[in-house]
């Protein structure tokens, strides 16, 4: 199966994801995702994808000085980056339960609460 096509439909979850716990700027956004399985993610999507959420208001973004090159531009979610994973990872996790069930329909379903993340107590940013 071609995973391109599935990984532009989930892109924006994935980078939302893997910077909820820490900040990240680009390359290292890239290698977490590529660390994490998503082996056929392209730097270039991933930077396109950091500049619209940041435009569309779910990323901030501050300068860090680099001593040995250019200074990097990190990422950080923000409340709204935040409500937007919470119901994108509910989207998903519906969707990923109606595929399951079709792929393999005498499989017993588990609920799906237990894909739900676990509210962090003082996430906030």
């Amino acid at each position: 199966m071609d995973t391109t096509q599935l990984l532009k439909g989930v892109l924006d979850l994935a980078v939302l994801a893997v910077v909820r716990d820490e900040d990240g700027y680009g390359y290292d956004i890239v290698r977490r995702l590529r660390d994490a399985g998503i082996g056929d993610v392209g730097d270039a999507s991933v930077y396109g994808t950091l500049r619209r959420l940041y435009s569309g208001g779910a990323l901030s973004s501050y300068v860090v000085p680099s001593e040995g090159g250019p200074h990097r531009k990190y990422y950080a979610i923000n409340p709204q980056g935040r409500r937007m994973l919470e119901e994108q990872t509910d989207t998903w996790v519906q969707f990923a339960v109606a595929m399951s069930g079709l792929l393999h329909p005498h499989a017993k379903t588990q609920d799906t609460a237990i894909f739900r993340p676990r509210p962090e107590a003082g996430a906030q940013r």
